[in-house]
């Protein structure tokens, strides 16, 4: 089973940070129950404010494997969290890849998401270090199933959920994306490197801003340490100015960031939300 936060209390606890309000929430949620990470912020994607709030912290590179692994040591790193957004087109991009990180790259058959942090998970339990699921210290954000907000979807969002929910789990499945948006049970938009935003944003084009439905899902045997689902403000704003007005996710996958504050939004620029059983079950690791 997945490590809880509150074992193994003589290790000390990481924190692997990308961009986003993720890791400011996995430090002030884990500070609330006495614990204070070492925060390994990655320099391409971290916020600067990171350093400001954080006990102990270290910039490191998208590449700098070998480093980071060497200041996880010498911090005692027991136990580590990913948390943040690092967008896929990264591992496209033009970085400077250690020799740890070039041999690593080099035995990947694929550089989806899934095979590319995977590895370096197993890295890092090899080196002693155990990543512990990204939601460990944030459960009252993932929703249990049921209508989140005073209005459920109607008939015709329903209808459209239910088509959505079938292709984004064949998408999902081949870790191509997490979301599709569609419009009278047709598949506008499919989401692949540029991200949930733009993937409604596009869709909002192609539809000349006629009523559209988002559908987010987790990958069958979700990875719970990385890329899990996650919904924020701007989703929510992008949704609103999309004249997008069902969102769908899967129940215990999906991270809803400021959740009490996301549903009251949704509700008063009409929006349902939704949270639906996925068809498989949590794997333990």
């Amino acid at each position: 089973m997945p490590t809880s936060p509150e074992s193994k209390p003589a290790d000390n606890w990481g924190l692997i940070a990308g961009n986003g309000k993720f890791p400011f929430l996995v430090l002030e949620a884990a500070r609330s129950r006495g614990i204070e990470m070492t925060v390994f912020a990655i320099r391409e994607e971290a916020s600067e404010d990171l350093e400001r709030v954080a006990t102990r912290h270290h910039w490191i590179a998208l590449g700098e494997l070998s480093r980071t692994l060497e200041l996880m040591q010498e911090e005692h790193i027991g136990q580590a969290v990913m948390a943040g957004q690092v967008k896929h087109t990264r591992i496209f991009q033009l970085i400077k890849p250690d020799w740890k990180l070039m041999k690593l790259l080099m035995s990947l058959p694929s550089r989806n998401t899934d095979s590319l942090i995977g590895s370096v998970a197993r890295l890092l339990e090899e080196e002693g270090i155990r990543l512990v699921d990204s939601t460990a210290f944030l459960e009252p954000l993932v929703p249990q199933v049921g209508v989140l907000t005073h209005r459920a979807p109607n008939a015709e969002e329903a209808a459209d959920i239910e088509y959505g929910l079938e292709v984004a789990r064949h998408i999902a499945g081949l870790d191509l994306g997490q979301t599709v948006v569609v419009r009278e049970r047709a598949c506008v938009a499919m989401e692949a490197m540029e991200g949930t935003d733009e993937t409604i944003e596009r869709a909002a084009r192609l539809t000349n801003g006629q009523r559209i439905v988002v559908v987010k899902v987790s990958k069958p045997g979700q990875d719970m340490r990385f890329d899990v689902p996650v919904v924020g403000h701007r989703t929510l704003e992008v949704m609103h100015r999309s004249n997008a007005t069902a969102l769908a996710v899967d129940a215990g996958r999906t991270l809803l960031f400021d959740r009490d504050q996301l549903i009251q939004e949704a509700d008063a620029t009409g929006i349902a939300i939704q949270a639906f059983p996925p068809p498989f079950p949590k794997e333990s690791r």
